[in-house]
This record gives structure tokens, C-alpha cells and sequence, in this order.
């Protein structure tokens, strides 16, 4: 996450002002007035980087890294030493009973071997966007070439504002984040702005409510929208509406509060007969101890131990996989 949008545009610490910290493509996490100045050549290196990072995570899914085989071992590893992950066992044995099937029948697709991957980020520093939009030279239309689907933020999803502007003059699908403060009319109206033309599959509403408000904040949202006659996704995060600050000092999610939204999102679809799409999640591989809860207990005061993002708190390995099996346990209600 090169680019981080901050509520205040400066912070102060022992009586000396710098600049937010705005992510490494913009300046630097060390609290120093020098460090903290915004540096354009940033931007060209977080482009580099960027692309990089997609070379290496294509080359893994078209060399067999995603081979469905590999990803139920995975799973297999989790049911079998998590402490959560023996209620998903069912789950698990079901996948392997089906994989030994198809391979009993000789049955082995390209779609099992491979998968297609797709970038995703928010559209947030235009002084980056706007110069990797193209004209596609078969339809004349723009294409933002930053990744396959932009969003504008909480913060940045003013239907006049520049961002939003901008997202409706690209042809890629695009999304916008709405919390729970979102007025519905506002809503209808980031509708006609970047979907005039009720294209099934251009616009994803990311909702990001907060546990203890997305059963009643996104009931009048969802209605508003599906009455409008706009085809949209809908996705649930589950992450921004939960943060919070410990004790210590440290930004923080509780698993229980992302779990609880989860939830939520897919009763309030389910009550109302609205299709609920995917979701969008803060994780990572590797096991830090950002998000408190989860299977393994982790508590505030562990928080310290393995802390090492820059900007939020993401899921671990086995809170990202016990979400994935909730999720799927849910589905299968």
C-alpha cells in the first residue's frame, strides 16, 4: 500500500509539525520534517515496485503456486493445527473427497492448475493515476493501466469531487467505499455519476459500516440501490469500520468485530433478497500480530510482538483462513 489517505494533513509531536505520513509512494514514515515533504520521484518508484510485485505474483500462479492441489494442502495444514480449524474439518474432507474424484476420473482442467490474477487499489493520488490512463486504440475509450479496478474512498467519494471525476472518465470497473454515515440519496447519486448508462458489472458498492451499525445503517442503502435499477456488486469490508487504537498505543482490529460485520453484511442481503458479492480484506501470509482475537487469542498486550505495517492492521494467516472458512460456512447455510 504505496499511497495512505490520513484524516489530518500534518501531525505534531514534541512541538515540531510535519507533514502525514502518506505512504512510501508519497514520503516517509520516519517523523521528520525533511523526511515527511512529499518527493515526486516517489511515484515512479512505487510504479516500479508495483510492477514488480504483479511479475512475481504472475509467474507464481501461472508456475503452479495456485494449483487448487496446493491451496487444500494449505487448508489441510490449518484444520489440522488450528484450534478453529477443527470445526471446518467437514469442509476440508468435502474439497478432498471432490479433488480425488475428479483425479480418479482423469479429470484435470487448466482452471485447477492456474488462475488469473487481477490488481485492485484506491484511485487516491491522481498525480499517479491521470498519467497511466490510455486510449484504447479499438474503441477510443480510456482505460486507467494502474490496475483492473480502482475505487475512490470514504473520504474521496464526493459525486462533484475530483476522484469520483475522474473514475467516471475511465472505462475499467470501478467501486466506491460507503461507511455508515452514507445518506442513500448520496449513494443514488454516485450511481448516475459513474454508472449513467446501467452497465451490469461497472460498479461495486464496498460498504464499510462497522459491526455495531452495519444492520441498521445498510438495510436503507441496499433497498435505495436495488429499487434504482443499477445492476451493482456488492462487497462487505469489514476492516475500516472496526479500527481501533490499544491500550498501547498500537492501531488495532478485534477479529470478533470483522467477524460480526460478515455477518451482518450477509444477513441484511439475505433479508432482503439482494445478492451479496465478495469481500474486501486487509491480510497477509505472514504471522504478525496486528488484529487482536482469532483462534490462537491474541491480546493487546501481544500486539508489540510482531506489529509491521506501516498502515493498518491486517489479518494473520490463521485469522484470514478461519474468516475464509466462516465465510464458507455461511454460504453453505
Amino acid at each position: 500500500q504505496y499511497f495512505k489517505p490520513r484524516s489530518a494533513p500534518t501531525e505534531v509531536r514534541d512541538g515540531i509539525t510535519a507533514n502525514s505520513y502518506l505512504g512510501d509512494g508519497v514520503n516517509e514514515l520516519v517523523f521528520d520534517v525533511e523526511a515527511r515533504r512529499p518527493d515526486p520521484h516517489r511515484l515512479i518508484e512505487a510504479y516500479n515496485a508495483s510492477a514488480a510485485a504483479l511479475n512475481l505474483v504472475r509467474a507464481f500462479t501461472q508456475g503452479g503456486y495456485a494449483d487448487l492441489r496446493q491451496v487444500h494442502a494449505w487448508n489441510q495444514d490449518f484444520v489440522r493445527d488450528s484450534q478453529a480449524g477443527q470445526r471446518y474439518e467437514r469442509w476440508a474432507a468435502d474439497i478432498d473427497r471432490a479433488l480425488s474424484f475428479m483425479t480418479a476420473c482423469g479429470a484435470d482442467p487448466e482452471e485447477f492448475r492456474r488462475v488469473d490474477f487481477y490488481a485492485a487499489h484506491e484511485a487516491l493520488v491522481l498525480d499517479y493515476e491521470k498519467p497511466l490512463v490510455r486510449i484504447d486504440s479499438r474503441t477510443g475509450n480510456p482505460y486507467s493501466v494502474s490496475g483492473h479496478f480502482l475505487w475512490a474512498g470514504e473520504r474521496t467519494r464526493d459525486p462533484e469531487g475530483a476522484h469520483v471525476d475522474f473514475l467516471a472518465t475511465i472505462h475499467n470497473p470501478v467501486g466506491v467505499k460507503l461507511g455508515p454515515k452514507t445518506n442513500p440519496d448520496d449513494a443514488l447519486r454516485l450511481l448516475d455519476r459513474l454508472d449513467p448508462t446501467h452497465t451490469p458489472g461497472r460498479l461495486t458498492l464496498i460498504t464499510r459500516m462497522g459491526a455495531g451499525t452495519v444492520r441498521e445503517a445498510l438495510p436503507n442503502i441496499v433497498s435505495k440501490v436495488e429499487a434504482s435499477g443499477h445492476q451493482v456488486t456488492w462487497v462487505c469490508d469489514p476492516m475500516h469500520g472496526n479500527t481501533q487504537t490499544s491500550s498501547s498505543g498500537h492501531k488495532t482490529r478485534q477479529f470478533d468485530d470483522v467477524v460480526d460485520e460478515v455477518r451482518g453484511f450477509f444477513e441484511v442481503h439475505r433479508g432482503l433478497g439482494s445478492n451479496p458479492g465478495w469481500m474486501h480484506i486487509e491480510l497477509t501470509g505472514d504471522d504478525v500480530t496486528e488484529c487482536v482475537g482469532g483462534s490462537f487469542g491474541i491480546q493487546e498486550h501481544q500486539l508489540a510482538d510482531r506489529y509491521e505495517t506501516a498502515c493498518d492492521p491486517r489479518l494473520n494467516r490463521e485469522q484470514s483462513l478461519e474468516l475464509a472458512f466462516m465465510v464458507a460456512e455461511i454460504l453453505g447455510e
